[in-house]
């Protein structure tokens, strides 16, 4: 996830030597504002780093890649996150806080990730590489929700839907962020943005076919206290299933 804090262009640390991977991307993204991304090559970025191309394809499989360095780190990091988890959790607060860490990378170097947003706004091929790297991060929210609605009516396809929802509600407000050129409290933006998805569909949201029309129903599950709330909720939803 921090694979490029600090070594970024604009990372501010002058008194800091960036790595080998950090010399690629901070010469790649410097000849990508002079001479513009598809007019620039491998070559060009190993000769103005000063190093081999072996040494580029070490730590990067292709041009594109560059320019997202940080990624796989954070997807990894990701993973990780949803992987140790106690159980426990509330699902839905447990992927909203998952998406927070793409944030948090983000956040981590603005100015690069603003120099990166306007480069891929301009060139079609980075956006659609920048896609495949927003469904990986989907999937792994799916993954995880699957997991954890394992046995629910309706479970796979409810854990998908959520997992696109925190995507999207994550990727409105960061977009929101990075175009107004990274000013203002991009943290507060995206809360924002997850607390409604949270809300519509975390504990106590009114599930679909409720409200008016519904029938007047009453359920009552009895629970030991302490008893985390999705668990609650889990068992209302089954006991409707049933009836």
């Amino acid at each position: 996830m921090n694979a490029v804090q600090g070594h970024g262009p604009g990372s501010g640390d002058g008194a800091a030597k960036p790595s080998m991977r950090g010399a690629l991307v901070e010469a790649a993204f410097e000849l990508f504002s002079e001479r513009g991304f598809e007019q620039t090559t491998v070559d060009d970025i190993v000769k103005l780093a000063g190093v081999g191309r072996r040494s580029f394809f070490r730590y990067f499989p292709s041009k594109e890649d560059v320019v997202f360095p940080d990624h796989e780190g954070c997807l990894a990091e990701m993973t990780d996150f949803l992987r140790h988890g106690s159980g426990e959790e509330e699902p839905v607060a447990r992927v909203c806080d998952a998406a927070r860490l793409v944030m948090r990378m983000y956040a981590a170097n603005p100015s690069f990730s603003v120099q990166r947003y306007r480069l891929t706004r301009s060139v079609p091929g980075l956006r659609n590489h920048e896609l495949s790297v927003v469904w990986r991060y989907e999937r792994a929210l799916a993954d995880y929700l699957r997991r954890r609605f394992t046995g629910w009516s309706g479970g796979t396809l409810r854990a998908d839907v959520i997992a696109a929802a925190v995507v999207a509600a994550h990727n409105n407000a960061l977009r929101s962020w990075l175009r107004s050129g990274g000013q203002g409290d991009v943290t507060a933006r995206v809360d924002h943005a997850l607390e409604y998805v949270r809300s519509t569909w975390g504990p106590g949201a009114e599930a679909p076919g409720e409200g008016e029309g519904a029938m007047d129903d009453v359920v009552v599950l009895i629970a030991k206290r302490g008893t985390p709330m999705w668990r609650v909720v889990r068992g209302v939803e089954a006991t409707l299933d049933e009836t």
